[in-house]
């Protein structure tokens, strides 16, 4: 296919110093406008929990869910690359059980996974690349680990936690990630990640310096209720759809909505016949 993204595009990309860039997205015709407005990475991203599904968190989002979204967003973007955000517990419990659910991503239509975590999932990455599933990564705020960090907050805001948050990121990048996430962290150290790395970054709340940026398309829509300090609204769709409704719903209540512009008409001949049936009482 013309121009088809792969995790080699996003190498040159890096290398000739062109940004990237991802949003997320859960169906069909998200997938597909995205797709055609060149967006080069499509993240399926389990904040579908919280965008759409009315989870507190991403935690609940099961595999199932995952699945079903990666499936009718692969049907909708033909250039972008599609990637698969592992939920919870879908590779934490062992290597084997990693490898199974990274294997459904691709089958499901993904090309490729997210994993969060560094050290501590090292080896669940490594049996994926194995296997031959390309995985991008994610350090700083990983949403699936805030009960053990107290909450969303901002990581890796000392010296000390930016030099282990870089060595993470280099191991990251010897298991062979083809990218990597930075999520919730100061720019300097995001600065400091990316120009160690080869492999590109991707920043959420990481600020100007990483080699491209992802949000979420609800909240940069305006679609979402609440969003996080770093996301520029660049659409006020929420309120578009409001107004919509509310004049919808004042057109029926009126009886304006719909007018015979907008209804299926008989043909003349048989509306003649039709009103002299009920004239003559033929029902």
């Amino acid at each position: 296919m013309e121009n088809k993204i792969t995790t080699t595009t996003l190498a040159e990309m890096k290398a000739r110093g062109e940004k990237i860039c991802m949003l997320t997205a859960y169906d069909y015709p998200s997938a597909r406008l995205l797709d055609e407005a060149g967006v080069e990475i499509i993240l399926v991203g389990d904040s579908v929990g919280n965008v759409l599904l009315g989870y507190s968190s991403t935690l609940p989002v099961t595999m199932e869910e995952m699945l079903h979204h990666t499936r009718a967003v692969a049907r909708g973007a033909k250039r972008a690359l599609v990637v698969g955000d592992m939920p919870f517990l879908s590779y934490q419990p062992s290597d084997s059980e990693g490898v199974l659910n990274a294997g459904r991503f691709i089958k499901a239509g993904a090309e490729a996974v997210k994993v969060e975590g560094g050290a501590s999932v090292a080896g669940r990455i490594k049996a994926m690349l194995d296997a031959g599933i390309p995985v991008m990564g994610h350090l700083g705020l990983t949403p699936q680990w805030i009960h053990q960090f107290g909450g969303y907050r901002v990581r890796a805001k000392t010296a000390e936690a930016a030099k282990s948050l870089l060595r993470e990121a280099k191991e990251l990048e010897r298991l062979g990630v083809f990218s990597l996430v930075l999520e919730g962290i100061p720019w300097q150290v995001a600065k400091l990640v990316t120009e160690n790395l080869k492999i590109p970054t991707i920043g959420i709340g990481a600020g100007p310096y990483c080699d491209g940026q992802v949000l979420v398309l609800h909240d940069m829509l305006g679609l979402s209720d609440r969003v996080p300090k770093f996301v520029k609204r660049y659409a006020n769709l929420g309120e578009e759809m409001r107004r919509a409704v509310s004049e919808f719903l004042r057109e029926v209540k009126e009886g304006k909505f719909p007018t015979r512009e907008f209804s299926y008409e008989m043909p003349a001949e048989e509306a003649e016949k039709l009103e002299k049936g009920q004239e003559a009482e033929d029902f």
